[in-house]
């Protein structure tokens, strides 16, 4: 299909896109998303919606010197982490952290009209979410109170919280569980994250298909029919799309209560549009709205560039060693407590 793809625009003249046998801009392909771009803004930026020639560069020379000193060899001679981790960047403290070879946030911010771009996120114009609702702020705080830094204790002895975080499978984080890719990756939106950024888009006159490298999630958005029953919900909602002129515009609700995208609730509504700008790149636009967790819905877009990378298995899956060794983990914790208690 990509092969077929890239005969077709080799053929085109300058400003023509390709077009399937129905006469619609035609989607399909791979796509790498990975960019140095943010969602959200830095605060040092205001409202600035762009970067100089200057600062895209030195953004870009900064990310090269970082993964370079990070991607060194690992020591294999190298002690255990003390107990609860380094405290250096990393998950849980960085207990066991590797360099950071595997990572890919790319190696460069991306441009709209020729124009580097400072974030993602484009409405509010100061490029970060709009203020929390009050009953979102509350279950942020929740949230806040319940994070605590690895000390290597038994959570119920240390913290005295019943349930402790690693006391049940399903208290762990989706992403965690193999469940959604983490970071909205898999979208709506689709969000770039921290690697495995590539995204495939198979195209039929009435389905099109999403395959998104992390956690193999896959989309399958109708083409003009009606959304389902608000009693079905779905990980990555029901997605119906229409075309407008040669934009896609795809709109999904029926989330379920935990969508991919942080903080959202069931009552998240997206709305995407796909545009095809050359034979080689996607304009990428969403805005997103769910009036129990922001006060007003925000926007933002960002480039699809076609790649020749190939799209190879996500061995993520729900009950993996790794979850055995978390609980285990914390049974063992718990059971030094309880014994030194005596």
């Amino acid at each position: 299909m990509r092969i077929g793809l890239l005969l077709v625009a080799a053929a085109l003249l300058p400003g023509q896109i390709p077009r399937t046998a129905e006469g619609k801009p035609d989607l399909s392909g791979v796509y790498d998303i990975a960019t140095l771009t943010p969602l959200l803004r830095p605060d040092h930026l205001g409202d600035r919606l762009e970067l100089s020639d200057q600062e895209a560069a030195a953004l870009a020379k900064m990310e090269a010197a970082r993964m370079a000193k990070t991607s060194q060899a690992s020591n294999p001679n190298r002690t255990a982490p003390p107990k609860g981790g380094d405290g250096s960047e990393g998950a849980a403290g960085n207990v066991g952290g590797y360099n950071t070879v595997w990572t890919d946030r790319g190696t460069g911010a991306f441009k709209i009209n020729g124009k580097w771009r400072t974030s993602i996120i484009t409405d509010p114009k100061n490029g970060r979410m709009p203020p929390l609702t009050p009953e979102a702020r509350k279950r942020a705080a929740a949230r806040v109170a319940l994070a605590r830094p690895n000390t290597g204790d038994a959570w119920w002895v240390k913290e005295g919280l019943n349930p402790g975080p690693y006391d049940d499978p399903e208290l762990r984080p989706l992403g965690e569980r193999c469940l959604l890719g983490f970071g909205s990756t898999g979208g709506p939106p689709m969000l770039p994250v921290l690697y495995n950024n590539l995204k495939q888009i198979v195209q039929t006159p009435n389905r099109i298909m999403i395959l998104n490298e992390m956690v193999h999630d896959v989309r399958i958005i109708r083409m003009n029919e009606e959304h389902e029953p608000p009693e079905i919900r779905r990980w990555l909602g029901d997605s119906v799309g229409r075309w407008e002129g040669d934009t896609l515009v795809v709109d999904t609700t029926n989330f379920t209560d935990q969508p991919a995208l942080t903080s959202a609730t069931r009552y998240l509504h997206v709305v995407e549009r796909f545009t095809r700008i050359d034979a080689r790149t996607l304009l990428y636009q969403f805005t997103v709205e769910d009036p129990t967790v922001w006060t007003r819905p925000w926007s933002g877009e960002m480039i699809m560039p076609a790649t020749e990378d190939r799209i190879y298995e996500y061995a993520c899956h729900e009950g993996n060693y790794s979850f055995e060794g978390i609980l285990r983990g914390a049974r063992l914790l718990e059971a030094e407590a309880a014994a030194k208690a005596k």
